[in-house]
């Protein structure tokens, strides 16, 4: 893409975000929610989703019996992992809305987005492990690997991108 042709779409997603950024400038209220609702859902998402990383890689220690329990919480914490970042994925579009110009500029919003591209996609080889083992009660050695193997990406990058997220504020 020219540098004139990401101009264009800059300025065209701008005026687009235009109402909100004014909006959102303009109310400290309105700013206040949106930004809660950022960090809280990556809050839970990321609490839940290390605490049960942290509980994934015990597993690996435990009997077959206990490994099975701890798969099917698995799902079901998963599920709540999933809402908590599509929550920050809206209010991710609502922050970024509110600023166009200068997030999309930023090396530091792009590497965000890209690490967060990474765990979902960490996510996905995640359940797979998980399906796997499931399906053969547990006993699968690779998928017990590959699924220490995920819970180890994902806190990195949980952490990595709190770290965006906070060198976003105050540097971008």
């Amino acid at each position: 893409m020219t540098l004139a042709v990401a101009s264009s779409v800059t300025n065209g997603l701008a005026r687009l975000a235009e109402p909100w950024a004014h909006l959102y400038a303009d109310s400290k209220t309105v700013a206040t929610i949106v930004t809660f609702g950022h960090v809280a859902s990556l809050l839970m998402a990321g609490g839940l989703a290390v605490a049960t990383d942290r509980a994934t890689l015990r597993a690996l220690r435990l009997a077959a019996a206990e490994r099975g329990r701890h798969l099917e919480e698995l799902a079901g914490v998963h599920r709540l992992v999933v809402g908590g970042l599509s929550l920050s994925v809206i209010t991710g579009v609502l922050l970024f809305a509110s600023d166009v110009e200068t997030f999309v500029g930023s090396w530091i919003f792009w590497l965000k987005m890209a690490l967060i591209c990474v765990l979902l996609a960490n996510g996905f080889i995640m359940t797979r492990a998980e399906g796997a083992l499931r399906a053969d009660a547990g006993e699968n050695a690779p998928s017990w690997t590959r699924l220490r193997r995920s819970a180890l990406v994902s806190v990195g990058l949980w952490y990595a991108i709190t770290l965006a997220g906070v060198a976003l504020v105050n540097v971008a």
